[in-house]
């Protein structure tokens, strides 16, 4: 049977090196914008706008795409007009299709049968319709769900790309200072197999 101290020791430490990866895993997604300029023992830090992130989300729900280009993030423009094209494209496409339906339907309703579905690939009458009312009925709701959902998705990049520029725009700002660094702390003693977890706060002159 495991002693009660080693396991103890196996699990703080598993829970530093947890904390440690997610620090790192933080930093690496991190931008440093101060920029440290050190005259005469002194570090000078460019100045932090708190409008920036307001004015990243105007300009993108605005334009999409514009509040990125203002946070210098260019390689995400594509994709943002990329994902609201493959949107509107779907939306188009249903929307038309549902368009078809209906007024072949319509037509229905009223007694003609000179719809589109009565003719063949050379515009000759059929004898008999190639979707039949129930049919045209059922086209007209499965298309008019499919452009509700692709509208409502094209809406949700739409947000998403507002939501990005102002997200952006709040981690440009975040300080991360080199020089200062807190982080967990553990050591195993071998004498009396106690653990030792705690934190340890470095500053480099």
């Amino acid at each position: 049977m495991l002693n009660k101290s080693v396991i103890i020791s196996v699990l703080a430490f598993i829970f530093c090196f947890s904390l440690v990866a997610q620090e790192k895993e933080k930093k690496t997604k991190r931008k440093r914008i101060s920029k440290e300029i050190v005259v005469d023992s002194i570090i000078e830090r460019e100045p932090i706008d708190p409008l920036s992130p307001a004015k990243a989300a105007f300009y993108s729900a605005v334009l999409p795409g514009l509040g990125q280009a203002y946070n210098k993030r260019y390689w995400k423009i594509p994709l943002v007009y990329a994902a609201l094209g493959t949107g509107v494209y779907f939306y188009t496409t249903n929307n038309k299709e549902y368009n078809r339906y209906r007024d072949a339907y319509k037509r229905r309703l009223a007694g003609f049968t000179d719809d589109e579905f009565y003719l063949d690939g050379n515009g000759n009458q059929l004898p008999s319709p190639r979707v039949t009312t129930e049919g045209l009925e059922r086209g007209q709701k499965f298309y008019r769900r499919n452009k509700e959902v692709s509208l409502l998705v094209t809406l949700g990049i739409y947000a998403l790309n507002i939501i990005d520029a102002n997200v952006d725009a709040h981690l440009l700002q975040y300080n991360v200072d080199e020089n200062l660094s807190l982080a967990p702390h553990y050591k195993f003693n071998e004498f009396n197999a106690k653990s030792n977890v705690g934190l340890t706060l470095n500053f480099k002159f």
